[in-house]
């Protein structure tokens, strides 16, 4: 919120994006309500909703011009726009750029897709920023519950860890765990974000598709395996691998190494929410979830990668040359150990248990 109060005073048309329920449109209310109580007034200010069924017909434009009739707003009168679900509408960046070219605005948007992003540069360069909202990570997962753990009982740390693997972070489900709700989220992603978005005829096997990334999460998954796995092309696995990408289920971490490297060597996937893995694998392999997690709370506006040589391999490796490997109360293997050690890096970090996660917050950047 701090940061999107920050965006208040500047013109850049603001974009938040992230998974469906994951807290976008509280977002937005928040903000509303901070802009109310620093007295701006309510009728400058419109939030809608652009995936409404009501609404499929009508341009962002004719719609905010109709806003303006409603409430009697000249045109030289600022308002404050809250287009929720932004990517629902088709050319939405041209019209975007309309409204931040021509109309007195501040602009924000908020998207469930990435498709949102891709061809935003050439239409909108200079004119966004953006913002992904994630799910809660264990700390903040903590904090909803309202569970503080004081330093000298950080061994409940693995305990509560566990309630968070099958919980997930979202936020939702952190106040009210149901298995069914976060069942019947992945179908609704599945169903809006993916089939229905992307006019997909076989929405059984998007849903296999699901099953799989799930089960194969922080493992190297090339597209020709999914293809004989599916029994379907390389060219519609990597499809469907960039729609569940795009919807922010998953993400995909490549290779270090030569371009050449990078495009053709398979890459490895991490879900975005442990309780969307949970509903698949159970809680067998608790050492990929602590990868997964280890994942997620590196992530950030540096590339990540994972390194290999040989048949070894090192869970991550960063732009800015940070080795991380994630062992779940493990030790590397030889080979590992050997690749940790001589790998060249700014920074090494092994991080092998709960409390050491922190680590990751303290690494330089």
């Amino acid at each position: 919120l701090n940061q999107l109060k920050q965006q208040l005073t500047q013109r850049q048309i603001q974009f938040i994006i992230g998974l469906r329920r994951v807290g976008k449109t509280t977002l937005l209310k928040l903000l509303i309500k901070e802009l109310i109580d620093s007295g701006i007034p309510p009728a400058r200010i419109f939030y809608v909703s652009l995936d409404d069924y009501l609404l499929k017909d009508s341009s962002i434009i004719d719609i905010v011009n109709e806003y303006r009739k409603l409430r009697k707003l000249r045109f030289e009168d600022k308002i404050y726009l809250f287009l929720d679900e932004v990517a629902y509408k088709d050319a939405f960046q041209t019209q975007l750029k309309n409204l931040y070219d021509h109309h007195n605005c501040k602009i924000f948007a908020s998207s469930s897709s990435t498709s949102l992003l891709r061809d935003r540069k050439a239409t909108l360069t200079g004119r966004t920023a953006t913002l992904e909202l994630k799910p809660l990570d264990l700390d903040e997962y903590l904090q909803f519950k309202g569970i503080e753990i004081k330093k000298r009982d950080s061994h409940l740390y693995e305990s509560y860890f566990r309630d968070y693997i099958r919980e997930g972070g979202m936020p939702e489900n952190v106040l009210n765990p149901n298995r069914d709700y976060l069942m019947a989220l992945v179908d609704d992603i599945i169903q809006k974000d993916i089939t229905a978005f992307h006019g997909i005829r076989k929405p059984q096997l998007a849903r296999d598709f699901f099953v799989l990334l799930m089960e194969r999460s922080g493992k190297q998954l090339s597209l020709n395996k999914i293809g004989r796995i599916l029994n379907i092309s390389p060219d519609t696995a990597g499809r469907y691998m960039g729609y569940f990408a795009e919807t922010f289920l998953i993400y995909l971490v490549p290779r270090w190494g030569t371009t050449n490297v990078k495009i053709i060597s398979p890459r490895k996937i991490y879900a975005s929410d442990l309780g969307f893995k949970y509903l698949i694998v159970g809680e067998r392999d608790l050492g990929s979830y602590f990868e997964n997690y280890v994942y997620l709370k590196l992530r950030n506006e540096k590339q990540i990668y994972y390194l290999q040589e040989d048949d070894s391999e090192i869970d991550f490796y960063t732009e800015d040359q940070i080795l991380i490997e994630a062992k779940y109360y493990t030790e590397m293997n030889p080979k590992q150990a050997r690749l940790f050690t001589e790998f060249p890096a700014r920074q090494k970090l092994l991080i092998d248990s709960i409390e050491k996660i922190n680590l990751l917050e303290n690494r330089p950047h």
